[in-house]
């Protein structure tokens, strides 16, 4: 058996992954076929946190497993941990059986929640984890999850756009700051951005390239330039596109964009005005509201809140303190 064993994991290892990880999942799952521990140490062909860098890298998500209290017997030991990629592949195991059938499917969970979990497992009581094995104890597991940066790309590099990179770093965005004037866009006005581009907004829009977790914050100096990156922005895949300026401008640019042809469902998803409805009026204050609707919706934040946006507020009129077009 122990030949045949490794004849199995030996094709495995030459699978993709997503094969590999159905196989892994069968013979984990599976008494009789489950190779001694040191053949699935060769599962984990990096280290578990070198993985959770280069996912984060790669821009993707993931979530680890940990084993955290345990009571008893069971397949296992206390701080054993698994790594669960975006794409249902693992590394690292946590005693396998139904125990980590049922933490690989919470895994995926906690990836599109965002927000951990505890599991407790009684290997005592329910039959379903019988694996044959002299275990009989109860365990916890807790599942976190491995999410990629958050990107901020900044367009503009004004009054608002220095206040808001104040803000948002600290609360954890990488922000990327784009404008078209060499004398705006410098590291020295933007210290703690992850990065500083003087380019043409073109030119900008087609070197980056936003993934589904970036957000888009465009508070440049003119309402031409504003349209045309909302134009480009609402194609993207972008979590969060949000864009400054009055109530009438938005309306505006919206109903200019979908007289092109840009369906009117792409805009469903702008914020604009940006920003919570906090009464702000100077730079600052509008970058501190700026900066709390992206961490409301960064932390999917379930409770009402006060939305400048006239997208999310319908044709309902919006309170407006002061007209963010002349604060860019």
């Amino acid at each position: 058996m122990k030949a045949r064993n490794e004849g199995l994991l030996g094709g495995i290892l030459a699978t993709s992954p997503g094969v590999m990880t159905g196989l892994l999942l069968f013979l984990r799952l599976t008494p009789a076929f489950r190779p001694p521990d040191n053949q699935l140490s060769r599962f984990a062909l990096m280290d578990i946190y070198e993985q959770v860098v280069e996912l984060r890298r790669q821009g993707r998500r993931g979530a680890i497993a940990t084993i955290v209290n345990v009571r008893g017997s069971i397949p296992s030991f206390q701080t054993a941990k698994m790594l669960v990629r975006d794409d249902g592949s693992i590394v690292g195991t946590i005693g396998g059986g139904c125990v980590e059938a049922d933490v690989w499917q919470a895994a995926r969970e906690v990836m599109e929640s965002e927000k951990p979990r505890t599991l407790k497992f009684d290997l005592n009581q329910d039959p379903k984890y019988d694996t044959g094995l002299v275990c009989g104890g109860t365990l916890e597991v807790f599942v976190e999850p491995i999410l990629p940066p958050a990107l901020l790309y900044l367009f503009g590099a004004g009054h608002v756009a220095i206040n808001l990179c104040r803000t948002a770093c600290p609360a954890g965005f990488d922000v990327i700051v784009t404008d078209d004037r060499p004398s705006y866009a410098t590291k020295e006005r933007f210290p703690a951005a992850h990065e500083v581009h003087a380019l043409e907004f073109d030119e900008a829009m087609r070197k980056l390239d936003p993934n589904e977790s970036s957000y888009i914050v465009i508070v440049t100096r003119g309402h031409r330039d504003d349209m045309r990156i909302l134009r480009w922005a609402v194609q993207t895949p972008a979590r969060y596109v949000g864009m400054i300026g009055s109530k009438r401008k938005v309306i505006e640019i919206s109903k200019a964009l979908q007289a092109e042809g840009l369906p009117a469902h792409l805009f469903e998803r702008v914020h604009a005005p940006i920003g919570l409805d906090i009464g702000a009026v100077t730079p600052e204050e509008i970058a501190v509201a700026i900066t709390a609707e992206l961490i409301a919706f960064r932390r999917q934040a379930t409770s009402a809140l006060p939305h400048m946006s006239w997208f999310k507020s319908g044709e309902r009129e919006v309170r407006t303190p002061v007209d963010q077009d002349q604060q860019q």
